[in-house]
């Protein structure tokens, strides 16, 4: 059963009276929150990755016996998939709105969060993304979106200084799948290589989409200009293949990318073609110091309780479920507007680190993880702010 929390007083009060009469006592209040990745299409296992860390996050609240306001509630999850699909995206937004769910998870990708930020922010619902990067999230206005990584901006400005300064790259090719993402990361990675001051550019800019899978045109331009390094804005279901041109071209190149490809999966997608420390790649986000021992723990019971290697955004998921419910806790209610100003002030200690929200609820000050690839591992090289 599930009960709006303004209903809390009453249904327990009831409760203790049916006890006193011997009646059956109803079933503990129900918080619901919503979560939603692409659960379905190129990546799933994206999506997959924030339904389990979320449904951890879940499963160590109610094994604590959670209350709010002094009154003992039970929180569950409802998952749907938005397939990376803007019109699925909304059209799930809404059903979580009609569903009256507490708070929402999501999205993964920004092409789908954002157009369902704007449902959410008309509920009053909280929304926390534990991946999508694009800066526009943030700045609509909406009081209810959160974002727990450095968005495109950071990651731009990261990156472009790594490629510059780490990598020595002057003459740069760029590609993006024209998602709101890819293109968003493509756009602020050049503004963050030419905020450097030197004369590396982009000497080639092409562009393909979210399903490609044929990319010999393309490279075939970039081969001709000669480029010391390839920067792609995407996700890693088209890196791999891309990767695999490459090398079948002789493009014996750098490659550099957003957390988008930065996955366990990547080696298989890519095979042979991906060379030890021929990419790199950047997650928004990172730990260091004491947090590190945490997340390492937390990545290991994931390991455990779900016998797959994390991807990316477990963690962030279940630090986004209970940034949710630590809100709801400090405001004594789940009644989202009412909860909603403990939430954008909150100092919380996380898996992914210390968790404060600015004035356009991004993270206060966000690191950026570097990675790349040996004998198919995915390695940490640095983490950046």
């Amino acid at each position: 059963m599930r009960l709006p929390l303004l209903l809390l007083l009453a249904s327990l009060n009831a409760a203790a009276q049916n006890q006193s009469q011997g009646k059956p006592q109803p079933q503990v209040p129900q918080v619901r929150i919503g979560v939603v990745a692409p659960l379905s299409g190129a990546s799933a296992h994206m999506g997959k990755d924030i339904e389990n860390g979320a449904r951890m996050a879940i499963d160590d609240l109610n094994a604590t016996g959670p209350q709010i306001g002094g009154r003992s509630v039970q929180f569950v999850l409802q998952v749907e998939d938005d397939a990376g699909d803007p019109k699925q995206g909304t059209a799930v937004a809404q059903k979580l709105v009609d569903a009256e769910v507490a708070g929402v998870v999501g999205h993964l990708n920004s092409g789908t969060s954002v157009p369902a930020s704007r449902i959410y922010a008309a509920a009053g619902i909280p929304q926390i993304t534990p991946a999508a990067t694009t800066p526009l999230y943030t700045r609509q206005g909406f009081q209810t979106a959160f974002r727990l990584v450095a968005n495109d901006n950071k990651i731009g400005e990261v990156l472009g200084r790594y490629a510059v300064h780490t990598l020595k790259a002057r003459r740069i090719a760029v590609i993006d799948d024209r998602t709101a993402f890819g293109q968003g990361l493509a756009d602020a990675f050049l503004k963050g290589v030419r905020a450097q001051g030197t004369a590396a550019d982009a000497v080639s800019r092409q562009y393909t989409n979210d399903r490609a899978t044929d990319f010999n045109a393309i490279l075939t331009q970039i081969k001709a200009r000669q480029p010391d390094l390839i920067f792609f804005g995407g996700m890693d279901a088209v890196a791999g293949p891309m990767l695999k041109q490459m090398k079948s071209l002789g493009m014996n190149l750098r490659f550099l990318s957003g957390d988008g490809i930065c996955s366990e999966r990547l080696p298989q997608l890519a095979g042979d073609a991906l060379a030890d420390n021929q990419l790199t790649c950047a997650v928004a986000g990172g730990v260091t110091g004491n947090y590190d021992v945490g997340y390492r723990a937390f990545v290991d019971r994931y390991q455990q309780r779900y016998k797959l290697p994390l991807q990316t955004y477990a963690p962030y998921a279940y630090d986004a479920v209970m940034l949710l419910a630590k809100s709801m806790q400090a405001a004594g209610t789940a009644v989202p507007k009412q909860y909603l100003p403990e939430l954008a002030k909150i100092k919380y200690q996380g898996v992914t680190g210390a968790i404060g929200f600015d004035r356009y609820g991004d993270l206060a000050n966000p690191a950026v993880t570097l990675y790349t690839y040996r004998g198919g591992r995915k390695i940490r090289i640095d983490i950046l702010h």
